[in-house]
């Protein structure tokens, strides 16, 4: 029954076409500035007897600024020379109205946790409590690490925070530092990176910008003079950046909103040029041969070694790792979670099937949850991703939960057996 309740949740999913799914919810379009959705809430029982002791996972950062501070201050330098220059229309001026605004709420914390944010990781911590107690009891020890950007920081000390308050007895440790880095967000891998750069992903690029790009409607509705716009003030940047605005919004203790700009077919259309540039430059995309995935094999095997140096002691407790999408995506795809980590060569297929946002929304999550009863040595984990069940790439009798023997030989084959052409 297990199994069949956690192919019905993923069935589930996808009883929508990603077209559908995006008109019934815009904010998805914003792909990975999709905030943390609210998660799977009946998660199937363990089997009898056993119980939670450790729990391992990686979060991204919650909710945050965007980084780049043109991101905020072009549209309202490029809106404004056009509104001197007596050209934009009544849409535009409301437009310039409220990126005037969201642009002074944003000064100086470019790339800061929001306080959504920060919320986002006190709930997911909350809810960890509530859904494995046993993992939080007593003086549990929790070794929570980050990376060393400060909004990953934040989002670590208000997990632990909020731990720490539904049990003060918990010993809590935290570190941020550049001595885990080499797993936590490993920046410097040239020997990978070269994958992502050939001539059949420059056309795959190509051809969809030719196909879905069109932002002519866009700019018309902003501007009176339409040579001034394309010619002096790039209005295709412009709208890219306005996309940007709009969809990280959400992220912001705002009612401002700038969706109404864009038609729920251009929302979809740029969405779907995002989701394929992730799944090419992150994913398990046949034009990187497979690649991109084992940019996370040091945080694998990280999360394995630790896994079999915790299950061993008699004291629950946790490991948690707070960074970055860049490595939960890969991540997600190397451990085969789901779906997730199918190759695509189809772009129809791959917008319906494998869609950016379930897999890195703000504060995205990979949980590993270790299981175990009285007088046995067996042990189980299930895996959620952003608190929904996954189903794993190996065979279990009572799925969604797995034998950690089969699990961690399966994936440390899989690494062992990974070499760089």
């Amino acid at each position: 029954m297990a199994c069949i309740g956690v192919c019905c949740v993923a069935l589930s999913l996808h009883a929508q076409t990603a077209r559908e799914a995006i008109h019934a919810d815009l904010k998805r379009s914003a792909g990975n500035y999709y905030a943390y959705p609210s998660p799977q809430r009946n998660l199937t029982p363990a089997p009898k007897g056993y119980e939670p002791f450790y729990l391992s996972h990686y979060a991204r950062h919650g909710s945050r600024y965007l980084i780049d501070p043109g991101q905020y201050n072009r549209p309202v330098d490029k809106l404004t020379r056009a509104k001197n220059k007596g050209c934009l229309t009544a849409e535009g001026l409301r437009v310039l109205e409220i990126c005037d605004s969201v642009a002074k709420m944003a000064k100086d914390r470019y790339g800061e946790l929001s306080a959504l944010g920060a919320r986002q990781h006190r709930g997911i911590a909350q809810r960890m409590y509530e859904n494995f107690p046993q993992v939080f009891s007593k003086n549990a020890p929790v070794d929570a690490r980050s990376t060393i950007i400060i909004r990953c920081i934040l989002s670590m000390m208000n997990e632990c925070m909020q731990l720490q308050s539904l049990n003060p007895t918990l010993q809590v440790k935290s570190d941020a530092s550049q001595h885990d880095m080499f797993y936590m967000n490993n920046e410097n891998q040239a020997d990978l990176y070269k994958y992502r750069s050939n001539p059949a992903i420059h056309e795959a690029h190509k051809q969809l910008n030719s196909t879905r790009t069109d932002r002519k409607r866009i700019i018309a509705s902003l501007f009176t003079d339409l040579q001034f716009a394309n010619d002096s003030l790039d209005a295709n940047g412009l709208v890219g950046d306005l996309f940007d605005v709009a969809s990280n919004m959400q992220s912001l203790d705002t009612d401002l909103d700038l969706y109404w700009l864009f038609t729920e077919q251009e929302l979809y259309d740029m969405w779907a040029n995002y989701n394929m540039g992730w799944h090419i430059n992150y994913a398990n995309s046949p034009l990187t041969e497979g690649t991109m995935p084992y940019l996370q094999r040091n945080l694998l095997r990280n999360i394995l070694d630790t896994a079999d140096t915790c299950i061993v002691k008699a004291q629950p407790g946790a490991t948690l790792r707070f960074g970055h999408e860049v490595v939960v995506l890969p991540l997600a795809a190397l451990m085969e979670l789901g779906h997730y980590g199918r190759s695509y060569n189809d772009d129809e297929n791959l917008e319906n099937e494998w869609r950016n946002y379930e897999i890195f929304p703000m504060a995205s999550n990979i949980q590993l949850v270790f299981y175990r009863k009285k007088k046995s040595n067996d042990v189980l984990v299930k895996v959620l991703l952003n608190e929904r069940e996954m189903t794993l790439p190996v065979s279990s009798d009572l799925a969604p939960y797995y034998h950690w023997t089969d699990v961690s030989s399966y994936y440390r084959d899989k690494l062992d057996r990974f070499s760089v052409k």
